[in-house]
């Protein structure tokens, strides 16, 4: 019984504990949901506040940026503003400036409009002038202009036809029968009566040498000797397997000779040093000198040449040592002074003059290598220096054609320069490289436009090109003459120089019929 009580009393017990417990989990449940919902609601005032400060602040950046943007865009308009205005004030510049422009030119126009009245009156006055003239002629005449004329035509036209056809017939006859006799006795008359000496110079010397053993002194101890030699000089000097010879080369033929000279000196001394090889080049020099000056002498008196500058026979002198094609210039200089004298006396013409322009007409060669020009203007300038007869100085300025020779003298300078150039072995160029260079010059001319025909003449010193009217004006010759010229300079190697001649005409044939 007891223990029932005791039981029952427990599960009371227990059940009324289980109630308390449920409620008071109910009441700790209600009290955790109220603070969960209070910090909620906490959380998402602050959530609210967070999110108006950010609108504010993101309105404010925007409010910001647009103040900025204003103000670009501010700036932006006051500077196109001011670029137009300044286009504004240059074109208002501008149309000031043509509006006065208009005003010249209209001033300009009505000066024009008034000088052309006033020379239209003029043209009225002369052509009233002319008719009183003309009528007065043919009241006085008793005929008409067009009779008149056609009178004086016919009668002339009776006179002249006849003693011109004549006229014409015999000169021409003459002149043929007369010229080919009187040139053929002359050329043969002048080459039987002037012969010349040519000796072929090169560029090289040779001295002969006693033994081998001379070679080993000329160099000398780690070659001074002939480093001094050919400082003093300016010549090389070529010491080869070549047996008892030395070789001198150099261009400049002058040097060479010194060269030489000084060389055999001091072998014929003995004594070869720097010192000696000095002395022995100044008396080269000296003896040289001395030699060139003999020569010019020799050559004056030899084509009976007077009154020459000193300086001009030491010039001459020089020539001994100057050499074209392999002919000596001194030679082809007194040859063609021979030729020119010989021709001149047979034509009766000035001896004297022909005979002093030949040996005077190459006397630029002597300093062609020295000074810039060619051979012919260096010469001119030389004989004008020392005020040489103008006449003798234009048959050396006309003898390659330069200029038009003024007196008969000059044309036989060129007829002798071109014999005794011309002559078989008188100079060592080949036919075949002659016809070479001519064919060359000719094929240059020809392959420019507008080009009809070329012609290389006077062995080769000048072109002469023959251009179509209908495709090269006045206006393009010159640049055509220039364009060919250079085309020759670059392509070709030729001596001297080479005249471009363009010649530019033409002709209108009819037939009647």
């Amino acid at each position: 019984m007891n223990s029932l009580i005791i039981i029952a009393t427990f599960l009371i017990s227990l059940a009324i504990g289980f109630v308390i417990g449920m409620i008071t989990r109910k009441k700790i449940a209600e009290s955790k949901i109220e603070s969960a919902e209070q910090e909620a609601k906490r959380v998402v005032d602050l959530a609210k506040v967070e999110a108006e400060n950010m609108r504010k602040e993101e309105i404010f950046k925007a409010k910001e940026e647009i103040m900025n943007s204003r103000k670009e865009l501010d700036q932006e308009i006051k500077e196109r503003r001011s670029e137009i205005q300044k286009q504004e004030s240059r074109m208002i510049q501008k149309e000031e400036n043509l509006d006065k422009r208009s005003e010249n030119l209209e001033k300009k126009e009505q000066e024009i409009d008034r000088e052309y009245q006033s020379l239209e009156n003029q043209k009225d006055e002369v052509n009233k002038l002319y008719e009183k003239q003309v009528e007065e002629l043919q009241r006085v005449a008793s005929l008409s202009k067009e009779e008149a004329r056609n009178y004086l035509l016919s009668e002339m036209e009776k006179e002249i036809t006849t003693e011109k056809a004549k006229l014409i017939k015999d000169l021409n006859q003459k002149a043929k029968e007369e010229s080919v006799k009187n040139a053929k006795e002359i050329i043969s008359y002048a080459v039987q009566k002037c012969a010349a000496d040519h000796t072929s110079e090169t560029t090289v010397s040779i001295v002969n040498l006693p033994n081998d053993e001379m070679k080993g002194r000329i160099i000398g101890r780690e070659g001074r000797n002939i480093k001094a030699l050919e400082t003093l000089t300016g010549i090389d000097l070529i010491i080869d397997d070549t047996p008892e010879a030395v070789t001198l080369s150099g261009f400049d033929p002058l040097r060479r000779e010194v060269a030489r000279i000084a060389l055999e000196k001091l072998i014929e001394d003995g004594r070869i040093h720097p010192a000696k090889i000095e002395e022995m080049v100044e008396k080269a020099k000296e003896e040289l000198n001395t030699t060139i000056k003999e020569e010019g002498e020799r050559a004056a008196l030899e084509t009976g040449v007077n009154n020459l500058h000193p300086d001009i026979i030491r010039l001459l002198g020089k020539l001994k040592y100057r050499t074209s094609y392999g002919q000596n210039v001194l030679s082809h200089s007194i040859e063609v002074s021979n030729l020119a004298r010989i021709m001149a006396e047979e034509l009766g013409l000035d001896a004297k003059r022909a005979r002093r322009a030949g040996l005077l007409h190459d006397i630029g060669k002597a300093l062609d290598h020295d000074m810039e020009g060619t051979h012919v203007q260096i010469g001119v300038d030389i004989l004008r220096k020392y005020k040489e007869n103008p006449l003798v100085i234009n048959a050396v300025e006309a003898h390659h054609g330069d200029v038009e020779p003024q007196t008969m003298e000059a044309v036989l300078i060129q007829a002798a320069d071109a014999i005794s150039a011309s002559r078989p072995g008188a100079r060592r160029e080949t036919l075949e490289a002659y016809i070479k260079r001519l064919e060359s010059l000719e094929t240059i001319a020809d392959s420019f436009d507008g080009v009809e025909k070329s012609f290389a003449i006077q062995a080769g010193r000048e072109v002469r090109i023959i251009v179509k009217p209908e495709k090269v004006s006045e206006d393009t010759m010159t640049i055509l003459a220039r364009n060919i010229s250079q085309k020759i300079e670059k392509e070709m190697d030729y001596p001297g120089q080479i005249k471009v001649n363009v010649i530019r005409e033409t002709r209108v044939v009819d037939y009647a019929k």
